[in-house]
């Protein structure tokens, strides 16, 4: 598998994007995540955009992380916010998405960041086990969804 870090509005993230987002709106039966998102928020140094290509250069799987700090929406100075975490259904199983998460890990704290977070739902049971079994721990809520009783929340130091 081929990691290669892209700009979020790139054709194939695009692709992706659009996958996810169907994929989250069969699960919570509504338009999927309306999080706002730019693409500057995942440029070197504060973001990094991750795409995955199978042998025959087929994206398969994308995660990102971008720089938040002490807000209104209850994120902290340091804060690397995980988003758009994504392997395709056919490339599941394989490891791909803890291998990003252990990218984003590793390129956040080089990035001077200090906690990684993300947001998640009840629907999505099988990102909560991988959450939790990478060392995230349930956190005060924060984020677009905060408000949400299905939306749940979690935090890993990175120092």
């Amino acid at each position: 598998m081929d990691f290669r870090p892209m700009p979020f509005d790139h054709p194939d993230a695009v692709k992706l994007n659009d996958e996810v987002q169907l994929e989250y709106a069969e699960r919570y039966g509504d338009e999927g995540d309306a999080t706002p998102l730019d693409p500057s928020m995942f440029v070197p140094p504060l973001g990094l955009y991750l795409l995955v290509y199978d042998p025959l250069g087929r994206p398969v799987a994308t995660g990102g992380w971008r720089t938040q700090d002490e807000n209104d929406e209850g994120y902290a100075n340091g804060d690397a916010e995980l988003k758009r975490m994504y392997v395709v259904p056919e490339a599941r199983g394989l490891g791909l998405a803890r291998r990003i998460l252990a990218a984003l890990e590793e390129d956040a704290r080089a990035a001077g960041r200090t906690r990684m977070v993300l947001e998640t739902g009840t629907a999505q049971p099988e990102a909560i086990a991988l959450y939790a079994s990478s060392g995230y721990e349930p956190c005060v809520k924060f984020g677009y969804y905060r408000h949400y009783e299905t939306s749940r929340c979690f935090a890993k130091p990175l120092t």
